[in-house]
């Protein structure tokens, strides 16, 4: 009996040992715990994980080589690119331009194409006037584009304007809420400065880059994108103060004076006759097409209508016979070097040129013009037509009609070539009759009678950069599809 109580006292005694040998490793580990620094206690974990595998590592885990899935091939053009070209209710679009590689090729009558020597990667932009552009990335296959109708509905940025931030807001507003979708910027205006930071060694040395110089002219042009907007560079071309004062054998030259000839508003022109000055405002459209513009349009695309002309000496006989050809020429030439860009060329013309059968002294004609131009951009401000047109004496009484002759007119005498008509429009009050306000019932006529007339939209024009935003169209809300 004493054996069996001492056992069992010894057992007794040998767990109460253990259990309180426990309980103090317990209370040791339990305390290291709670003085452990916080991140060491954060690191420990109840599983170590296994090494993130790697190429090398993996193939020794596994004892054999891991292949990795190949990357899908980057598709290249085939030798022969080839497509056609079709519009909206599939009808082939003829003399359609295929950009690639800074080449411009045309389709024929069927809308289709062929291109040969061209980069292997490069993207293929296909354009029409009148519609939106379409870039294809290279495939193996034809191609067949269905090219989307484009109405332009822009309003004008003075070059004081659109680097303003309240004035430039403003019209943004306008295009975020309305049918405008389209902005018309002043890259050379009006006195010659150029808006953005030009790179032109002549534009430099002539002083062109002005007071009002956008220091980040591509976040602007990145921003209009983002919102989608159609861009479009107004280019004055032949009244250019800057550069007629900087180098006055380029200008137009009084003859009373010997120094640059000025016009009614102060302000010098250079000659159209000669081809440096084209090679000058050419140059600056390339630059103006690689900051991503649309479409490039040039104004004061013609001689001068003011001042004493008598007195403007120019380097050629200034004619009838002489002024198309100096016009004409130099649009052939802008077209022939911008139409590989990608972007479209324009023309502002009178408009009084819809009526007129000869140059309106001015050297713009729509038959010589309209082979050289994606777009006619003629001004059909009721005020300017101080003569009327034929059956409407009063123009402002009018508006409606003296856009809708302007616009058909010049349409119906460019019919054989692919040239579209955009007009501007006024925005601005009468200046010439009555003084009359131009409110929301004449600019409404004027785009009617655009549109009546086979325009693709049309651009509103008021200096002030102040726009009539009850004339603009709502745009639609998008509900659910």
């Amino acid at each position: 009996m004493s054996d069996s109580l001492t056992s069992a006292n010894h057992r007794r005694n040998l767990l109460d040992g253990t259990y309180t040998v426990g309980l103090l490793i317990v209370a040791i580990l339990s305390g290291y715990g709670l003085l452990a620094p916080s991140g060491l206690a954060r690191a420990t974990t109840l599983a170590r994980p296994y090494p993130v595998p790697t190429p090398g590592p993996v193939a020794e885990y596994v004892g054999r080589p891991v292949e990795r899935a190949p990357e899908p091939p980057r598709l290249t053009w085939p030798k022969l690119i080839t497509g056609q070209i079709l519009d909206a209710s599939r009808a082939p679009l003829g003399d359609a331009s295929i950009v690639i590689g800074g080449s411009e090729h045309r389709t024929d009558a069927e809308g289709r194409f062929s291109v040969e020597s061209h980069p292997a990667d490069a993207p293929l932009l296909i354009k029409r006037p009148g519609f939106e552009k379409v870039l294809v990335q290279p495939t193996r296959a034809a191609i067949e584009v269905v090219m989307k109708p484009h109405m332009v509905k822009a309003a004008y940025l003075t070059y004081f304007g659109i680097g303003d931030k309240g004035i430039r807001g403003r019209v943004l507003d306008l295009a975020a809420r309305t049918e405008l979708n389209a902005v018309v910027i002043d890259v050379k205006g009006d006195r010659g400065w150029i808006v953005y930071r030009t790179e032109v060694p002549e534009a430099l040395a002539a002083g062109a880059q002005g007071p009002a110089t956008l220091k980040d002219f591509n976040g602007l042009m990145a921003d209009l994108k983002s919102r989608g907007i159609y861009t479009i560079g107004r280019i004055v071309t032949f009244k250019d103060n800057i550069l007629a004062h900087a180098r006055p054998e380029l200008a137009v030259l009084d003859t009373r004076t010997g120094k640059p000839w000025i016009d009614n508003e102060k302000l010098a022109w250079v000659d159209p006759f000669r081809e440096e000055v084209w090679n000058y405002n050419i140059a600056i459209a390339r630059e103006a097409a690689s900051k991503g513009f649309d479409e490039i349009q040039f104004d004061y695309v013609r001689f001068p209508t003011d001042g004493r002309l008598s007195a403007a000496k120019y380097s050629s006989p200034n004619n009838k016979q002489t002024r198309l050809p100096a016009i004409a020429g130099f649009l052939q030439r802008a077209r022939r070097e911008l139409g590989p860009l990608g972007v479209y060329v324009a023309a502002d013309v009178f408009g009084y040129t819809a009526f007129n059968d000869n140059d309106t002294d001015i050297g713009q004609r729509i038959e010589e013009l309209a082979p050289h131009l994606d777009y006619f951009c003629p001004m059909v401000y009721p005020s300017g037509y101080h003569m009327g047109i034929p059956g409407f004496r009063n123009p402002v009484h009018n508006p409606y009609e003296v856009v809708r002759e302007s616009v058909r007119l010049i349409q119906q005498r460019a019919s054989q070539s692919r040239v579209r008509v955009r007009p501007w429009i006024q925005d601005f009050k009468d200046y010439a009759f009555d003084r009359r306000i131009f409110g929301v019932t004449e600019i409404r006529a004027q785009m009617k009678g655009a549109d009546d007339a086979g325009g693709v939209g049309w651009m509103l024009w008021n200096p002030r950069n102040d726009y009539t935003a009850g004339a603009l169209r709502q745009k639609e809300a998008s509900g659910p599809k």
